[in-house]
């Protein structure tokens, strides 16, 4: 069953400087250029009729433009063996603000919290049982990585596909900002 998740997009000459991070480590699964994202929200599975709530709940967020910025390396989860690579995104009140309003809207509709602190990411790659010396490489050769900020002018709802060659994203609908 396909699952809903919240995004934000990034301009293609940024999803090309996160695409020229991506080196040969054993086990890694490189994300799609055309599917690097910010994720602010995973909802999971849903009928329409909850899609169509949470749809309208998000219509009624309102935010201004804001700038952000791609930048440093890492993995997930920190005390086991690694199995997502991502890049982070700089510290800001802006984005931190619309996913509060994000996750308030779909508490509103009785859409459990995630339960875990919202760190904001782009997951690179999924790793399946890796050699962690080339991760903490990666991570080491990458640590100063930074991109150029870029405007968020809005985000959008996905819809989630499992498929033989990873997930595809079908964007179900986008909220602009004032």
């Amino acid at each position: 069953m396909p699952r809903l998740f919240i995004a934000i997009d990034m301009p293609e000459q940024v999803q090309d400087q996160i695409s020229d991070l991506y080196t040969a480590i054993q086990g890694a699964r490189w994300v799609p250029q055309d599917q690097l994202h910010i994720t602010m929200r995973f909802i999971g599975e849903t009928d329409i009729h909850t899609e169509t709530s949470i749809i309208t709940a998000l219509e009624h967020i309102r935010f201004e433009p804001f700038h952000i910025t791609v930048k440093s390396t890492g993995f997930f989860p920190l005390r086991k063996d690694p199995q997502v690579l991502w890049v982070g995104i700089d510290k800001n009140t802006e984005l931190e603000k619309l996913q509060h309003a994000i996750e308030r809207s779909l508490t509103a509709l009785g859409i459990k919290t995630e339960g875990r602190t919202f760190h904001p990411h782009v997951t690179v790659a999924r790793l399946d049982r890796p050699h962690k010396e080339r991760v903490v490489q990666f991570i080491t050769d990458n640590h100063l990585f930074k991109t150029e900020p870029f405007e968020v002018t809005e985000f959008h709802l996905y819809r989630s596909y499992p498929g033989k060659n990873g997930a595809q994203y079908v964007r179900e609908a986008s909220f602009v900002s004032e």
